[in-house]
């Protein structure tokens, strides 16, 4: 059966780096709405000059702008068979567009990372991000100056969406998103919350055990409706 996950969470949460991690482990591919921004944005395409101006303001890209980035992904033959969307949706009107695109497929997983806003706040205050392949990183402890990224040896340096009047903006921006978002799948059997501000080898763990017990209450439930 072919594995569809979003991976909710407000920004700071570790979705990104969960939905990495379980992409790699499950085999499937990690469509990131983040990643395809920031290409985007740094390749100066027309969609990235447009998504830039919302992104440094710490604003939501338009709907329909993120509905047609996913829409084009998840066409891909690599996603047919099963992916995990970091990132998307963010609204409930994107969250009803992917409705209609998931017609055909198998259910969706739903997870909700929740984490305290005081942690979020820190997380991104010192989060940084490479100039050159977009990868995101903390620096160590006592650590000054540039900092080479991981990856691939680029200067790694404060996303501007990340100082702290535009971090508490984008939090703002997603609590008021989230909360009828949330409700939209809560009731859903393949809806899972999980607690964020653990370590993140504890965030995993509990991610793949709610994904497992998910999709058997999502069998059950299909079973359900055909009987």
């Amino acid at each position: 059966m072919a594995l569809n996950l979003i991976m909710l969470g407000p920004p700071g949460a570790g979705k990104g780096t969960q939905a990495e991690r379980f992409a790699r482990e499950r085999r499937v591919p990690k469509v990131s709405t983040g990643d395809i921004l920031r290409e985007a944005v740094h390749d100066s395409t027309e969609v990235g000059l447009l998504a830039k101006v919302f992104m440094d303001r710490g604003e939501l890209v338009g709907d329909d702008v993120m509905i047609g980035i996913v829409r084009e992904w998840l066409d891909r033959p690599d996603a047919l068979g099963g992916f995990i969307l970091d990132g998307f949706p963010r609204t409930v009107a994107q969250a009803a567009a992917l409705d209609q695109m998931m017609t055909a497929r198998t259910p969706l997983i739903i997870v909700d990372i929740v984490v305290p806003e005081a942690e979020l706040v820190r997380r991104l205050s010192i989060r940084l991000i490479c100039a050159e392949c977009g990868a995101t990183a903390t620096p160590g402890n006592g650590s000054a100056g540039p900092v080479a990224c991981g990856k691939c040896g680029g200067l790694l340096v404060q996303r501007a969406d990340d100082t702290d009047a535009v971090v508490r903006e984008r939090l703002g921006v997603y609590r008021r998103n989230a909360r009828p978002l949330v409700e939209y799948y809560r009731a859903r059997p393949t809806f899972c919350t999980i607690d964020g501000a653990q370590a993140a080898d504890r965030v995993a763990a509990d991610i793949a055990t709610a994904v497992e017990a998910a999709l058997v209450r999502g069998a059950r439930a299909a079973e359900g409706q055909r009987r």
